[in-house]
């Protein structure tokens, strides 16, 4: 079987568009936006590209889903002593059930550029869904170049890159967030909705840090809408959300320590309905 290594070709093609000299392009990558509980990840990887010089990535580097949990946590120091900043940015459960999951994503997004501390030239995304453009367009200067790439997470070095410190730091967050609520099994499944989770839920209703808008338990979601991006005035949020369930790491370059959110009892809830924007119901085995 062939094996797709990531390389920098797509990375180097947007710093040349940009001009010559100094460019910064930003990888990004989700995680998280199929599970029943817990925040979205967005990780965020900026590469320093000088007249089509670019620093070499870690040897090693894949999508995240690739890779092993044991191998992935080894890569984040040498990824974030590689690139020029690495941030993650989050969107809390609670936001996903006031504004839907897409809404959430450009948050998450949003906060990851600002956690970079840096004004990319080009953002590289992986998907077929622009999230970001429109939250973007600023009147003090022009808006980067967004460019979206399915299986980026795959094919480009910034993006492989990004998706490990988001897999990461998302992981360490739900086995903190299991010690509040064990019976879930958090720690295993990640929020997915495994069936042990899932029947956790009909036994025992939703949790604080359940998407509540979501349909949960054993029951299968119907059929969605499409993807659709957000406008600014959908994706305009503070960095500090107030929300327990939200790492933050608003200036580091470094992949946010996991929280220790206060705990929080079950409150239960009957299952939700879908929002029309959310992503398609994920597969039997779970994308992240």
């Amino acid at each position: 079987m062939t094996v797709t290594l990531p390389s920098l070709d797509l990375e180097l093609s947007l710093a040349g568009r940009c001009g010559p000299g100094r460019r910064l392009v930003v990888g990004l990558d989700e995680v998280g936006r199929g599970a029943l509980a817990g925040p979205v990840a967005m990780g965020a990887c900026a590469l320093e590209i000088v007249d089509g010089r670019v620093p070499a990535l870690p040897e090693g580097v894949r999508d995240s889903k690739k890779l092993t949990p044991r191998r992935r946590e080894a890569l984040v120091e040498p990824i974030l002593e590689a690139v020029r900043a690495g941030a993650v940015g989050w969107a809390s459960p609670a936001e996903i059930d006031e504004i839907g999951i897409v809404g959430a994503l450009t948050r998450a997004g949003l906060r990851a550029l600002e956690g970079l501390g840096l004004e990319p030239d080009a953002i590289l995304l992986d998907g077929d869904a622009d999230v970001l453009s429109a939250a973007l367009v600023r009147p003090d200067r022009p808006a980067p170049l967004v460019q979206l790439r399915v299986a980026a997470d795959r094919d480009c070095a910034s993006v492989s890159a990004a998706s490990v410190l988001a897999k990461v730091a998302r992981d360490a967050h739900m086995v903190e967030l299991d010690g509040l609520a064990p019976e879930y099994c958090w720690a295993s499944n990640k929020g997915y909705g495994s069936a042990a989770h899932r029947e956790a839920i009909d036994r025992l209703g939703t949790h604080e840090h359940h998407r509540r808008s979501w349909r949960l338990g054993s029951h299968r979601a119907a059929p969605v809408a499409p993807l659709t991006a957000v406008g600014p005035a959908d994706s305009a949020a503070p960095m500090d959300s107030g929300d327990p369930a939200v790492p933050r790491d608003p200036t580091s370059s470094r992949v946010p320590e996991t929280p220790s959110p206060a705990p929080v009892p079950p409150a239960p809830s009957p299952a939700g309905v879908l929002w029309s924007d959310q992503w398609p119901r994920q597969h039997e085995e779970e994308r992240r």
